[in-house]
């Protein structure tokens, strides 16, 4: 799937659509560049996952994880950018749990994470600067 998002509504649109297709085990990386809005689609599909669309989610590129309860089980968001040995991830514990749902951004920091991947969302930012493109592919 490919598909141009105009605006903040739009990501958060996709980000609650995704959310309906997750399951635990999934394990899905955000591919894009500074400010290509992973983050962004990250809060969407957490609080749609949390039934809560006023969930204070904040990026993990400190805490490297954040944790979060949900109806449909655990969900781990983590920010592999601060790694500097791709080793680390182990420390993190991404893959103990089978049915968390693990949202990873620069996950191409951990080849180990990149090739457990069951969903790959790729966002960039069109010419001319507006919007976000996604494309999302399921393995």
């Amino acid at each position: 799937m490919e598909r141009l998002l105009p605006d903040d509504d739009a990501t958060s649109a996709l980000g609650a659509e995704l959310a309906a297709t997750l399951a635990p085990g999934d394990l899905v990386i955000l591919e894009g560049d500074l400010g290509a809005g992973k983050t962004a689609l990250a809060r969407a599909i957490i609080r749609t996952l949390a039934n809560d669309p006023a969930l204070d989610v904040p990026s993990p590129t400190f805490a490297l994880v954040q944790p979060y309860d949900t109806p449909k089980g655990p969900v781990l968001h983590a920010d592999l950018y601060r790694l500097v040995d791709p080793r680390e991830v182990d420390e993190l514990g991404l893959l103990d749990n089978p049915n968390a749902i693990v949202l990873v951004e620069w996950a191409e920091r951990s080849p180990e994470i990149v090739a457990a991947a069951s969903v790959v969302i790729t966002l960039a930012i069109p010419p001319g600067g507006m919007g976000r493109l996604v494309s999302v592919t399921r393995r």
